[in-house]
């Protein structure tokens, strides 16, 4: 794996995201690596994230989801393209789908780890499956389609 994240290479400008913006101070800052052909984040849940007693909020393990899913397609976009992801024009996604299927309770005791897969390419789309386990056992999956932006959304 590579010891700088998908998320270290975004312009300032695309690094304000609740969940994978590493200039909000606020925010989650995941983190997400290749792995192979999979792509990894691993994210260690606080009390306050909680359900209830002993488990995680769901509207967490959405926004993981999201947030690494997003980064993998921006990763895979570079790599389909065969660039760097420090190399301009820098390419980012929007979530144009996000369908999250809770399997199991999910445990707030001990890391969750993201794993990702990239199901599809298009010019303008990438379609990301995500499974998010815990010790091993898979708690929930994730689809997202991510949506390239426009250049006009690009700031200047």
């Amino acid at each position: 794996m590579s010891h700088k994240a998908f998320q270290d290479y975004y312009p300032d400008s695309f690094s304000q995201c609740y969940g994978c913006g590493r200039l909000n101070d606020h925010g989650l800052k995941i983190k997400s690596y290749w792995d192979g052909e999979e792509s990894v984040c691993t994210f260690r849940p606080h009390e306050y994230h909680t359900a209830f007693p002993g488990f995680v909020y769901g509207g967490l393990i959405a926004s993981l989801i999201d947030c690494h899913s997003t980064a993998t397609a921006a990763a895979a976009a570079y790599r389909h393209e065969g660039r760097g992801m420090d190399t301009d024009p820098a390419i980012r996604f929007v979530t144009g789908s996000l369908h999250v299927d809770f399997l199991k309770p999910t445990p707030i005791t001990a890391p969750m780890e993201l794993r990702s897969r990239v199901k599809e390419i298009k010019e303008r789309k990438i379609v990301v499956e995500t499974d998010l386990s815990v010790a091993g056992v898979i708690c929930a999956r994730g689809s997202v389609v991510a949506v390239k932006i426009p250049e006009t959304m690009v700031p200047k």
